[in-house]
């Protein structure tokens, strides 16, 4: 709808964006390099953040930068999510049928890691996403999953991803055990206003916009909405164009954008 009147050849700030169109900031690039650096190693990561600020679009960015000749990515997001039921999943992607029995199927997915490590010469990469909803019992999984070898090796890289309130639990006495074995803890931050703005401009140039669509004043209303949470940035700035080439508005201002939260977003 908007697009044809702002001239874009792409849809900015959807979900489905490609990752090279998308916002990298400095904290951004060395998350990324970080969790490269844990799939080449096969460790045990934990990324957290507070909604909105961009936690699946890092695991998005990390899944296109591994090369697949290397690596094999396995992705798993289940609110509900037991030991079995990860088992499960993770050897349909492998191409496998799970046993019932949890303990046939953690076998198993070992001998297809195997097979995987020492004939395709690849490294397994388990994503768990929305890991805050994880119980203990399945992040306590997580770690006997890891435990080859008399612990001298690891079977896979591990990178459970999550809200704040995951590290928050994870720091309890209870889960001393699950936190020793954590090799990395990242945290995805907020935006600050330069890099709220850049976030912005970034997917309008992929769309392919050829004139400042945002003024300046209507970057600083974003950035008060959104507080630099990337979802938030993505739903005012959507919004905005949507008003703005309704009523005719070829550049959006504070006032435009301002309205646009109070009567559409508040």
């Amino acid at each position: 709808m908007f697009e044809a009147f702002y001239g874009m050849m792409h849809t900015p700030f959807t979900r489905d964006l490609p990752p090279d169109a998308l916002y990298a900031s400095a904290e951004g690039e060395e998350l990324g390099s970080r969790l490269r650096y844990a799939a080449e190693r096969q460790w045990f990561a934990v990324v957290t953040g507070d909604c909105g600020t961009g936690k699946s679009t890092a695991i998005r960015r990390l899944h296109t930068q591994l090369d697949p000749a290397t690596y094999q990515v396995l992705y798993v997001a289940d609110s509900k999510l037991t030991p079995r039921h990860f088992y499960k999943a993770l050897l349909a992607q492998l191409g496998c049928e799970a046993p019932f029995y949890r303990g046939d199927a953690k076998r198993q997915l070992h001998r297809e890691i195997a097979v995987l490590r020492g004939v395709h010469r690849l490294r397994p990469v388990a994503i768990v996403d929305e890991a805050h909803l994880l119980d203990r019992e399945m992040l306590e999984e997580g770690r006997f999953l890891l435990n080859v070898e008399m612990d001298s090796a690891s079977p896979l890289a591990l990178i459970l991803v999550g809200q704040t309130e995951l590290w928050d639990r994870l720091s309890r006495q209870a889960y001393k055990a699950i936190r020793q074995r954590i090799d990395l803890q990242c945290r995805v931050p907020y935006l600050d206003r330069a890099q709220t703005a850049a976030y912005v401009q970034t997917p309008l140039a992929y769309a392919g916009t050829t004139q400042a669509i945002f003024a300046d004043s209507a970057l600083d209303a974003i950035y008060r909405y959104s507080s630099g949470a990337a979802r938030l940035i993505n739903q005012v700035a959507t919004h905005a164009l949507l008003y703005g080439a309704q009523n005719g508005h070829r550049v959006l201002d504070e006032p435009l954008v301002t309205r646009v939260i109070q009567g559409e977003l508040a």
